[in-house]
């Protein structure tokens, strides 16, 4: 289950997603993120499903493997949609005992159940074709004028880049301590939510040696290059828009429009269809 949450990895394709400006990337995770709170229709989310279908497509992922991340949330998933179903007010469908699914609660639950999926599956994309360098480089531009007021722009970068990084390191870590704990006997399926928990405790103590040994570890290989922070550094390739992050750009503006006008304008689709005719 750990080896499958895919936040944090990168796939290198060589796709032109790949190549694109990090910046370019990062701008259009977050207005992706921000426009699926918009979306209020199946119209909206079918859009939405189409135009980060074309981006996966491109990256040259496989569907499989970026998927594969969405076991990680199956718990959350079912106990989001679960409880939308049961607790919200509106028509009812079904009702056993003092429980009642409603109509307007089986929407509430897909609605929230796509969004939940298409977030992770959205943010994934980000790190799956984003080297840490290029990552923390991209953070580092868009925070740039933030230097003006005297913000540690290079540091924070770093640290959101490394704690990112850190993510299926401390995961695939996690998964060999309980391996080896299991070898020796150690349960961790059987009982109750209280005792898997408590089960779990022997792992924290290694896991946070492992933790803070890595910490040290990459320290030290700073210190070795003369790592000094942001002062006098300087960097081998310097960030550029290219065409193709204008035509990324491009893309982004008209999925926004295209999701957003399904929501404040039911016959979008329509106009579409007759603009394409």
């Amino acid at each position: 289950m750990l080896r499958d949450i895919t936040i944090g990895q990168y796939y290198p394709s060589g796709s032109i997603i790949h190549r694109l400006d990090p910046r370019t990337k990062i701008i259009g995770t977050l207005v992706y993120i921000i426009i699926l709170f918009f979306v209020k229709t199946f119209t909206g989310f079918a859009a939405a499903i189409l135009f980060l279908g074309i981006v996966i497509k491109l990256s040259k992922v496989p569907l499989k493997f970026i998927l594969k991340g969405l076991k990680a949330i199956v718990f959350l998933l079912m106990f989001t949609v679960i409880l939308n179903m049961f607790l919200t007010k509106g028509d009812v469908l079904v009702q056993f005992w003092i429980f009642k699914i409603t109509k307007q609660g089986v929407y509430q639950a897909l609605f929230l159940g796509a969004r939940l999926m298409l977030l992770i599956i959205g943010s994934s994309m980000m790190t799956l074709t984003t080297t840490p360098i290029e990552l923390t480089d991209g953070i580092e531009r868009l925070l740039r004028p933030l230097k003006k007021i005297h913000v540690p722009v290079h540091e924070i970068a770093m640290m959101m880049s490394i704690a990112l990084r850190f993510i299926p390191i401390l995961l695939e870590e996690t998964d060999k301590i309980m391996r080896a704990q299991m070898a020796r006997g150690a349960d961790f399926e059987s009982g109750n939510l209280v005792q898997r928990a408590k089960s779990m405790i022997p792992i924290l103590v290694p896991l946070f040696l492992s933790a803070f040994r890595r910490a040290g570890e990459l320290a030290t290989a700073m210190e070795a290059r003369c790592y000094r922070g942001d002062a006098g550094r300087t960097r081998m390739k310097e960030l550029r828009y290219k065409r193709r992050d204008f035509i990324a750009f491009l893309y982004i503006l008209a999925a926004t429009v295209a999701i957003i006008g399904t929501r404040y304008f039911p016959d979008f689709p329509a106009m579409i269809r007759s603009i394409l005719r």
